[in-house]
């Protein structure tokens, strides 16, 4: 049997009514979300076509070329890359491991003028490098803004834009996935924190800017793991900032050098050989003609595996510089960003049971072999680097 409901009228118009303001609320709601979630500071792009057409066209190509006479197989290495313009003089930021040491450098612009760049100055530690063109006759260079790389936030868009594989104007986009990250193995990685993000970072991306929403270089992208996907690293932009008055001034930055490589004590470590080693940095090798092989600091002499990672025992701890414990990373980068090349430091060892101490004169560092090969992104070929060394979270070797 059917059975039917009859509705009293003012219901039936009370639930009219009720959905249609329902339906007006969602209509509102939809239409105010996207806009919302777009939403940009005043005089920012309103959407990433008019963010790539505000910045691209500061944005160029690199490609170089280096030349090896004691190489017979590879006489002729050529790279490319990316970099963009910071004044209307022709200046140019990009990656040192795209220019350093390169006997031609061309350079692209957007428009697809070809022009020979001199070399400025670069930083192969920091990977930071400045090259120049001539200002056109006619008009005036596009320059891209530098942002505030403090600013940024886990989570927020970034947008890379380069030459991935030879395809100029390319844009990526993504987000900042951390901050402060450590690329393994550098000689840098106590005074280097860098961006990671999932924005795609190719292979002649190297070089090129990591953009905010507003358009604003928040970085330098300069490095990826190639057996991971989306994970990407920029050069923060406010330490970009801090490098280029030194190699505009010098062509280069000043850096004081003992020549220890190793990694700190871990308590893994104590605990796995249950010997009391004491707390400080290992010395697992010194670098050859350093003021540190020179007073005869001694590294390792064995390898074991801690955690899947190497690490090689039998060399001098150091525990104290100029009377402070050298315990953490923290403490070593506090002492090493107070000293300069010239200083005498007085360090403190532990060797066979027994604390020596001698007094070292701090050296310039010179240009290491390894400087440099942990980026990816520039050269293809080279293959790409950047998987060597200990991924973070790790042990690390550091090297100073």
């Amino acid at each position: 049997m059917n059975v039917i409901t009859a509705r009293h009228p003012a219901c039936t118009r009370a639930t009219v009514l009720i959905a249609s303001l329902c339906a007006a609320a969602l209509a509102v709601v939809m239409a105010a979300g996207p806009a919302a979630a777009q939403q940009r500071p005043a005089g920012c792009p309103a959407s990433v076509p008019e963010l790539f057409e505000r910045v691209s066209g500061a944005v160029l190509s690199i490609s170089a070329i280096s030349i090896n006479p004691y190489d017979a197989d590879r006489r002729v290495e050529r790279v490319m890359g990316s970099g963009f313009i910071i004044d209307t003089t022709g200046l140019i930021l990009t990656n040192s491991h795209v220019v350093f040491g390169r006997q031609v450098i061309l350079v692209t612009l957007d428009d697809g003028t070809t022009l020979p760049a001199k070399f400025i100055g670069a930083d192969p530690v920091f990977d930071i490098a400045l090259i120049r063109i001539p200002p056109p006759t006619k008009g005036t260079l596009p320059v891209a803004q530098l942002g505030d790389s403090s600013k940024l936030l886990v989570g927020e868009d970034v947008f890379a834009i380069g030459n991935p594989l030879g395809l100029d104007q390319s844009l990526t986009r993504g987000i900042v996935s951390a901050m402060n990250r450590m690329l393994p193995g550098a000689a840098w990685s106590l005074t280097e924190p860098l961006i990671q993000t999932d924005a795609a970072i190719n292979p002649g991306n190297s070089g090129g800017p990591l953009v905010d929403t507003c358009g604003q270089v928040i970085g330098i992208n300069t490095a990826n793991f190639p057996e991971a996907q989306n994970i990407g690293f920029a050069v923060p932009i406010n330490l970009v900032r801090q490098v280029i008055p030194f190699l505009l001034e010098r062509g280069r930055v000043i850096r004081p050098w003992l020549g220890v490589q190793g990694q700190f004590v871990a308590p893994e470590l104590k605990e796995l050989l249950r010997l009391p080693l004491v707390d400080g940095f290992l010395v697992e090798a010194t670098d050859p003609g350093s003021p540190a092989e020179r007073k005869g600091l001694q590294g390792g002499l064995f390898e074991i595996t801690v955690n899947g990672q190497p690490v090689l025992l039998g060399g001098d701890i150091i525990t104290e510089l100029n009377g402070v414990a050298v315990a953490a990373p923290e403490t070593l980068g506090r002492i090493l960003g107070g000293l300069q090349v010239g200083s005498l430091v007085r360090l403190t060892f532990a060797r066979g049971g027994k604390t020596e101490t001698v007094e070292v004169t701090l050296e310039e560092r010179p240009v290491m072999p390894w400087d440099g090969s942990r980026r990816s992104g520039a050269a293809s070929p080279p293959a790409q680097a950047g998987a060597a060394g200990r991924l973070p979270g790790t042990g690390r070797t550091l090297f100073f």
